[in-house]
Formats: structure tokens, C-alpha cells, sequence
């Protein structure tokens, strides 16, 4: 088991409604993430959302918790106008914890209409030398049986003036992406995955 989730609920039985007062008890990385390995090399990373959670604070130079998708996205804009030399690493909680595990198909397309209409505010905010990398960490359905995390692919997009619009295909590994970013960044190579650069 990697992590606890503690989700507290407000309401009577039959009618309980999460809060956005979830706190995550994670087991730590067993090994060196990319998230270290920015760090060791003089970078920093700034988490939005519950990224700090996840890595138990390991890697993560500078914090901003925010708990619904329009208050990660405004931080991550604001991130990127005013950042200099930070890997930003946002989750926008919305799609997973409002929407996918509560097979809300309706409310998750309104989340993704809402997030196409912020793009490009955040595209507007990138820099010559910045990439923009949209994907998520596994699959939530929110049309499928039951309130798991679900088995379809998840989308990768790479954005940025350097970035040649190509196909990459079905990665044999979401490693990939962090050999990616390793090459990038110039941290060197990543002992898992293939970079797509």
C-alpha cells in the first residue's frame, strides 16, 4: 500500500458530501524521484494541489495546496508569470475526487469545457523555453461501474514554442515522461522509461 486517504464527510447518513479537506498519509518514495533529482541540481519545484502529499513533502521546494481546479489553475497562471527556474507540478483535484469517482459524466465535462477555456491564459503565460506537459495519473471514468480509478489510457499532450507537433504514440510507460523532463532540465538520464524528446 503506497497511501491512506483521510476524507472527511459532512452531512446525515444517506446524504454525506465530501470535503475538500482530504489529507493524504503516504508511504515515501522508495527511490530517487525527479522531483529529487531537480533539487539536488540547484532547481526548484513548486507543488499545486495535493503534489506535497504525495511525495511526502520529498523534492517539493515550495507549497501551494489549493483544493478545487480553478484555484489551481489560477495559481499555476500566476506561477508562470512570476517563476523564473521551478518545474511547476499542478493537480487539479476536480476531475477526480468531484467528478470520475463520482460518475459524474455531465460535471466532468463541464470541468474540461471550463479547463479549455483557461488554456490559453495558460499558454499565454509560457516563456520561449517553457513546455507544457497536460497528461493525468490514471484513469477515472466517470461512465464506468463503480467509483475505482479506471484502465483506459490517459491523454499526453506536449506544448511549447520548441516542441514539434508529432504523434508520441501509446508509451509503453508514464516513466517516459520523467525521462523527459530529466533530458530536458539537463539532470541527466533516467534510469526508467524513454524520453520522448
Amino acid at each position: 500500500m503506497g497511501r491512506v486517504i483521510a476524507r472527511p464527510f459532512l452531512g446525515m447518513p444517506g446524504a454525506f458530501r465530501r470535503t475538500k479537506n482530504r489529507k493524504d498519509y503516504a508511504v515515501p518514495p522508495t527511490g530517487e524521484t525527479l522531483l529529487d533529482r531537480i533539487e539536488t541540481h540547484g532547481k526548484s519545484t513548486l507543488g499545486i494541489g495535493k503534489i506535497e502529499d504525495i511525495f511526502c513533502n520529498r523534492g517539493v521546494t515550495h507549497v501551494n495546496h489549493t483544493t478545487n481546479n480553478t484555484d489551481g489553475i489560477n495559481a499555476t497562471i500566476d506561477a508562470l508569470k512570476n517563476d523564473t527556474n521551478s518545474l511547476i507540478f499542478t493537480n487539479l483535484v476536480d476531475f477526480d475526487m468531484l467528478y470520475g469517482h463520482r460518475n459524474d459524466a455531465e460535471g466532468y465535462g463541464k470541468a474540461l469545457e471550463y479547463f479549455d477555456t483557461r488554456l490559453p491564459e495558460i499558454l499565454a503565460a509560457l516563456r520561449p523555453d517553457d513546455i507544457l506537459i497536460l497528461t493525468a495519473d490514471h484513469g477515472c471514468d466517470p461512465t464506468a461501474s463503480g467509483t475505482d480509478h479506471t484502465r483506459e489510457y490517459v491523454p499526453l499532450l506536449v506544448y511549447g514554442e520548441s516542441v514539434n507537433p508529432v504523434s508520441l504514440g501509446i508509451r509503453a510507460t508514464f516513466a517516459d515522461v520523467a525521462a523527459s523532463l530529466s533530458c530536458y532540465l539537463n539532470l541527466g538520464g533516467w534510469n526508467i522509461g524513454e524520453s520522448f524528446l
